[in-house]
């Protein structure tokens, strides 16, 4: 997430981001479990209300509000990239409500082929967070300046994969990038790599929560921190998703 004084793994919050950033008031833990809630709790909530109007008015919504999940989140993920604006909460919410029209659809179509996957997957997510907050709490995994370093290139070049792999999914022919979609032990393999990458993440994240209050940094800055956690931890709870309907599907 945001680096204090190192790169960050996160393209959002990166070396001289608080520089665009004033204020008086400052980070405290209270206010940022104030936002992480908040963004979480909106995500559940538009994730809840596309599942039950697709399910009891017309499966098709859940097609249209994933999509629109899908888009409306990557065009909301850029303008914070790239305009980081002083007041973000507006646009966090934003993209909350569009991350759970995401993951709500995707979660009901994972569902549809593997039933109890959805839990399994939100068991996991839930037991990755503890353990990785276990981890850095008791400084056995530290943000360090490499560590970041090497997490920023490999979550980089795995986002830089995706992009690909969509591009590849709307042009003509059955191009597809080898393994990343397959359910054989390599793509498995790739999979559970993947997640390894998305759960470390969640180290820099947790520090830079923990900088940001103890260098008591604009209080903006909780924003950004619950807005870090909400996007690693979705990654994760979508990589959970994959990894087991690839397993499960070896065991079918």
């Amino acid at each position: 997430m945001i680096a204090m004084a190192y790169s960050s793994s996160n393209p959002v919050l990166s070396n001289g981001f608080w520089n665009s950033i004033s204020g008086y008031e400052t980070m405290s833990y209270e206010g940022t479990m104030q936002k992480i809630g908040i963004l979480f709790g909106t995500m559940a909530f538009s994730a809840l209300m596309l599942v039950s109007i697709g399910i009891t008015v017309d499966p098709n919504i859940l097609v249209v509000g994933t999509g629109i999940g899908f888009v409306g989140g990557f065009i909301t993920y850029l303008i914070l990239l790239f305009k980081r604006p002083e007041n973000p909460a507006k646009l966090m919410i934003t993209y909350a409500v569009f991350e759970g029209l995401l993951i709500g659809g995707f979660s009901l179509m994972f569902e549809a082929m593997y039933s109890g996957i959805v839990f399994q997957a939100a068991l996991g997510t839930v037991c990755i967070t503890g353990t990785m907050y276990g981890l850095y709490a008791t400084r056995i995994i530290k943000a360090t300046p490499m560590f970041t370093k090497i997490l920023m290139t490999l979550a980089g070049g795995i986002m830089l994969l995706y992009f690909v792999s969509i591009i590849f999914y709307f042009l003509p022919g059955n191009f597809t990038v080898p393994f990343l979609h397959s359910s054989g032990p390599v793509g498995i393999l790739i999979t559970v790599a993947i997640l390894a990458v998305a759960s470390f993440l969640l180290i820099v994240n947790f520090d830079f929560i923990e900088k940001g209050i103890q260098q008591r940094s604009p209080k903006v800055g909780e924003w950004w921190g619950a807005f870090g956690l909400l996007v690693t931890i979705v990654w994760i709870y979508i990589e959970m998703l994959r990894l087991l309907a690839k397993v499960r599907s070896n065991l079918d």
